[in-house]
């Protein structure tokens, strides 16, 4: 193995511990964030990613890969729980953003935009709806 294939190995593997030690922060303030969600197919045919009584109005919560916000009532949004800037995993959806505590980016919770912080990429999003009380991949 070359020194470029060394240093990429490493840095993969590095990355993990990052993501790791970048996850769940353990603290749970009130505000709709932590947890996860045991997927499961919905009736409709989509990934049941969470309840949507467990998704609060202007805000939202942290479950497995996915940021669900219900920006306004009934309006439900989902986006990649991975910060755009080096890949930690946001922490907290809290004031109408979500939030990184890694290097403290923050993101509208309606479009996934940065709004602050040294993130300058939206959070990928992704579709989908509400189905027999759960918020479900389109």
């Amino acid at each position: 193995m070359d020194r470029r294939a060394a240093i990429g190995m490493a840095g993969v593997a590095g990355t993990g511990m990052l993501l790791a030690a970048c996850g769940d922060s353990g603290s749970d303030s009130g505000s709709g964030s932590g947890g996860s969600a045991t997927a499961t197919t919905a009736g409709g045919g989509g990934t049941v990613i969470t309840k949507a009584s467990d998704v609060p109005v202007g805000g939202g919560v942290i479950t497995g890969i996915y940021v669900v916000t219900q920006p306004e009532a009934g309006s439900y949004k989902a986006f990649s729980s991975v910060c755009t800037h080096q890949g930690c995993t946001v922490a907290e959806v809290t004031g109408k953003a979500i939030r990184c505590i890694c290097h403290q980016s923050t993101f509208d919770i309606t479009t996934g935009a940065p709004t602050g912080g040294p993130a300058t990429k939206a959070l990928a999003e992704t579709a989908v709806k509400e189905s027999d009380g759960n918020i479900v991949t389109a």
